[in-house]
């Protein structure tokens, strides 16, 4: 099994990240070879002021970390918010350092016409400073609002999303495997 930790980076009220996160996770747990965290960034409330190298990491943040720790890939469900992604994501990868290390990441993300990719592209940056491994597949959900059926399923069968899942999929339980072998035969040093 491949232990996929999912985060949801959207704290907003009335945020659509939880829709995005249980279609993606439900559409995951359909393969069983992945054990999923979702972890929501919203009810895990880690402090924004990061603390010194000399002191004490948070409850909140040590718990965030162990979760974080056992994931063998995350995959963050992102949100673009005037073309970048939001802070509290950014607060939640600083807390972290070598629990992203050597493990793959991938997106999923919404925005309006650029479908989140704006934010994608500086995650990217951000987690190869962190020895993380972005994956090329990404989902991209543009006008996300546009993808709901008529009755408020979500999304329409047609939708092109639907589609990118199983290779987004295959791509990170690949290397997620591949990276965590490297790591059991000899663990990672940055």
């Amino acid at each position: 099994m491949v232990r996929l930790a999912v985060i949801i980076a959207s704290t907003r009220n009335g945020r659509f990240g939880p829709t995005v996160a249980e279609w993606f996770t439900v559409r995951a747990r359909r393969r069983g070879d992945l054990e999923i965290d979702l972890v929501d960034l919203a009810e895990t409330r880690l402090p924004s002021t990061l603390c010194d190298h000399d002191e004490a990491v948070p409850p909140r943040v040590a718990e965030f970390g162990a979760r974080l720790a056992t994931a063998d890939a995350f995959v963050v469900v992102t949100p673009e918010y005037n073309r970048s992604f939001p802070a509290p994501l950014k607060t939640a990868i600083d807390w972290l350092y070598e629990e992203w290390h050597a493990k793959p990441v991938a997106f999923v993300a919404y925005g309006r016409e650029s479908g989140g990719l704006h934010a994608v592209a500086q995650l990217r940056q951000i987690f190869t400073e962190l020895h993380a491994v972005p994956i090329a597949a990404t989902i991209s959900l543009p006008c996300y609002w546009d993808l709901f059926a008529a009755d408020g399923t979500w999304p329409k069968a047609t939708a092109a999303c639907n589609a990118a899942v199983t290779p987004l999929l295959d791509q990170i339980v690949w290397w997620a495997r591949a990276l965590r072998d490297a790591r059991t035969a000899r663990p990672y040093t940055a």
